[in-house]
């Protein structure tokens, strides 16, 4: 049987004819007067907000970009949205116009921002709807927008291009959402119990309050080499000599350091002092906190994170109280014998036990490295890890019976670390012998002012950090700290 030929499909338009069509209404919309790039619009609503109290015959003007439309003949539907949701609106020919009507069918694409007014209604569907009496152009967008059913799927560029990610997944927008409100609340829960927000400097002379590679930069006027700071905790100690006995800050934090699905080079920390306190109510402060935020936000205790089909992979559970085992109780349950050993046999047993270990590792780093692969990188629910040895945690208070550990605790959630906290050590002598041992290790400068600041006297108090990136990554399942950052550091993309 003879078949017959089949008609030629068109192929798709390519990216720039797309581009070309849209600049040429943009250009017609000039021509007819019309501002493609619009000013100022007063609005009563949000997109989202105004469906979700929503009244019949409201008078609403709201700004929104269009995501949908579904015109047909002189009548038809679109939606306009933001980051607070979308919502429905009905034009017809008769309402608006012939020419704001034509205006909109015939040059006004998905992506661009409009501006209506109207007032509000429900389909026989059920649908909250905005009658259009008017519309307004306030922004031509001359790219076509991800394919709406698929949104932006290639992950590396949700992270290069995330305003096109906001635009399209649902999902990535809710957790930016989430993780301002969450920063209010800690914000909130901290003022409540009268700490005090500080800000301190983010570039420093003198690059301290932990162990790590600094970005460096020169002020010109000055003439001298600044760091980009690694902690605040040198400053906000200074804060607590002069008097100011519960104080808090929430900022930026630098590390010349590696790049993982766990680090960004910067990221948003908080520290808080509390003076007169230890590290053991510090752990309740914090205990107290993440589980105000989880039932807050996160509808309870339970936490499932999910893979990218909607499969639950891993729950964890947030119920009080959490667990706290002491740091060497947690290396003698991987082995017995550990603390037995001498060093070059705990090496050994560190091979053995499949930790790589660097050959010019000191003894303490070799049994750290055992702890993160085998105790930390396995535990996800909550536990408290105590009286870790003095040589992680510089700036610690020594433990009063054991003076081989310091009195803290690192919170270790989701197989890392969220927080540390510690009883801080106020003894400028002791303070200037231990900076002047991590100076000798990590080749770094002693800063003089801060021992100076020790002299004249730091009340006693405990003191905690929590990465906020990764308490965010925690509480909303994300499997990447890009997930949880807009704008994660990425290698420049090749030309």
């Amino acid at each position: 049987m003879e078949t017959q030929p089949q008609a030629n499909t068109p192929p798709p338009p390519s990216e720039s004819e797309l581009l070309q069509v849209r600049r040429d209404k943009l250009q017609k919309m000039k021509d007819k007067g019309v501002a493609p790039f619009g000013g100022k619009f007063e609005t009563t609503h949000e997109p989202g907000t105004l469906r979700a109290s929503f009244e019949n015959t409201l008078p609403v003007k709201l700004g929104g970009r269009v995501l949908s439309r579904r015109i047909q003949g002189k009548a038809g539907f679109f939606d306009i949205g933001d980051f607070t949701g979308k919502i429905q609106c009905y034009m017809n020919k008769k309402e608006v116009g012939d020419e704001a009507f034509e205006l909109f069918t015939d040059l006004v694409d998905m992506g661009d921002w409009v501006g209506v007014e109207g007032e509000t209604f429900t389909t026989k569907m059920g649908e909250p709807t905005v009658n259009v009496k008017a519309i307004t152009v306030l922004s031509k967008s001359l790219r076509p927008l991800p394919d709406k059913w698929h949104g932006l799927t290639d992950r590396e560029q949700k992270y290069r291009q995330r305003y096109l990610d906001l635009i399209s997944n649902e999902n990535s927008r809710q957790v930016f959402v989430t993780r301002s409100q969450m920063i209010a609340e800690i914000r909130r829960f901290l003022q409540d119990r009268q700490f005090l927000e500080v800000e301190t400097p983010m570039m420093q002379d003198v690059a301290g309050g932990a162990a790590a590679r600094p970005f460096e930069t020169f002020h010109n006027a000055l003439n001298m080499p600044l760091y980009l700071r690694i902690a605040p905790e040198l400053f906000l100690k200074r804060l607590l000599v002069g008097g100011f006995t519960r104080i808090f800050e929430l900022n930026r934090n630098f590390r010349n350091e590696g790049i993982s699905r766990r680090h960004n080079p910067e990221f948003t920390m908080l520290e808080a002092y509390w003076a007169f306190a230890d590290f053991e109510q510090m752990a309740d402060l914090v205990e107290g906190l993440i589980c105000h935020l989880a039932e807050k936000f996160c509808g309870g205790l339970l936490i499932e994170h999910k893979n990218e089909a909607g499969e639950v992979t891993r729950t964890i559970n947030l119920q009080r109280p959490w667990k706290r085992v002491a740091y060497r109780d947690l290396i003698r349950a991987v082995d017995p014998g550990w603390f037995e050993l001498t060093p070059e046999a705990r090496k050994t047993r560190a091979a053995e036990l499949g930790v790589e270990i660097g050959p010019n590792f000191e003894d303490y780093e070799v049994t750290q490295h055992v702890f993160e692969k085998l105790v930390e990188e396995k535990q996800f629910d909550p536990m408290f890890v105590t009286h870790c040895p003095k040589e992680l945690v510089p700036l610690a208070k020594q433990n009063a019976a054991d003076d081989s550990v310091v009195d803290v605790y690192e919170l270790v959630i989701n197989g890392q670390e969220i927080s540390p906290g510690y009883s801080e050590l106020n003894d400028p002598i002791i303070q200037r012998q231990r900076l002047e041992e991590q100076a000798g290790e990590e080749i770094q400068k002693i800063d003089e002012d801060f021992i100076t600041a020790l002299e004249f006297g730091m009340p006693p108090a405990g003191g905690i950090g929590i990465g906020i990136d990764r308490l965010i990554m925690m509480l909303t399942g994300a499997e990447s700290i890009r997930d949880v950052v807009l704008f994660p550091q990425l290698k420049r993309k090749a030309e």
